[in-house]
């Protein structure tokens, strides 16, 4: 993961001094690449601990089609919440405390951040327990589960594109079409965030099959590290669906930038030396790619350093 860690020095070296949409900052660059031969190993950042199991029960959301945070948080998995959350607090129902700028006022205020973390856990508990509540306020619009699942033409038709895709590598492996698409224009200002990995495409060669997702929008310390594993587990799937081997992981990134609020942290990052990769284990071949559970993996030889904190710009 040597070239992570270079794509870090690349945008604190050349990145751009720009704003952004959440107001907090960025050091940018455009137009970026990596590669991973994942025969080398499971592609999980060893500088940090990333959290395996996030990465994984995101992903079988995903393929779920879910869109609802419901799911996510009965796995324990609390990465998607600060979006609905949001909605929720800015609501004329909501009467708790106010939360106005809560991202920041979080990060600074101790006393705040209590309170904070107080109506978070409310409303957790009430996204778990309460049906109406859920659907109000824990769906998170179109988003990555929809598109791939149930993308709706102008004909009313809807289509799987994950059940195509793979179909299609089954029957036609030499196929130039192996491709799913997020990015839904017709369907974008319904979403709490439009897709910042907005398309992937699978590649055969010599028995293997490799995947290279674009990305048009990519924080390097918090996001790109689950963005490389997620994409790695899912063609670590397909390839066992289609009877293939694993190839090249490719990802091609737009603006790739890291917040100001993470500068410390990316130069903490810079000092450690990566370390060997683990390896990715499928116990089990499930029927279909649509019935892999978190029991079906298993990661081996995974010994990171320690996990380093960011908050997430909402």
């Amino acid at each position: 993961m040597k070239s992570y860690l270079d794509l870090v020095n690349d945008i604190l070296e050349n990145g751009t001094q720009k704003g952004d949409r959440t107001g907090t900052g960025t050091f940018s660059v455009f137009g970026r690449q990596l590669r991973f031969d994942l025969n080398d190993g499971f592609p999980l950042l060893t500088t940090k601990r990333v959290p395996f199991r996030l990465v994984a029960s995101e992903l079988l959301w995903f393929l779920k089609g879910d869109t609802n945070i419901r799911f996510l948080l009965e796995h324990n998995n609390n990465i998607w919440n600060e979006w609905p959350f949001k909605k929720w607090i800015e609501s004329d129902e909501y009467t708790g405390p106010d939360m106005t700028n809560f991202g920041i006022r979080s990060q600074q205020d101790k006393e705040f951040n209590e309170l904070y973390q107080n109506e978070m856990t409310l409303f957790k508990s009430r996204i778990i327990t309460d049906d109406e509540f859920a659907a109000k306020y824990g769906d998170l619009g179109p988003v990555y589960g929809s598109q791939w699942r149930n993308w709706t033409t102008k004909n009313g038709e809807i289509i799987d594109q994950i059940e195509r895709v793979v179909n299609e590598i089954k029957q036609n492996p030499n196929s130039r079409r192996l491709l799913v698409n997020a990015w839904n224009a017709g369907e974008v200002d319904n979403m709490k965030l439009p897709p910042c990995h907005y398309a992937f495409q699978f590649y055969v060669s010599d028995g293997k099959l490799s995947c290279m997702w674009q990305q048009r929008s990519v924080d390097t310390f918090l996001g790109l590290p689950f963005n490389i594993a997620s994409y790695a587990l899912l063609t670590h799937m397909i390839a066992q669906q289609c009877n293939l081997e694993v190839g090249e992981l490719i990802f091609t990134g737009g603006d790739v930038h890291i917040y100001s609020n993470h500068l410390e942290q990316v130069k903490l990052q810079l000092t450690r030396e990566p370390k060997e990769l683990p390896i990715l284990k499928i116990n089990t071949v499930p029927n279909s790619i649509f019935e892999y559970k978190m029991e079906h993996f298993e990661l081996e030889g995974y010994d990171p350093e320690p996990a380093i904190k960011g908050e997430v710009a909402v």
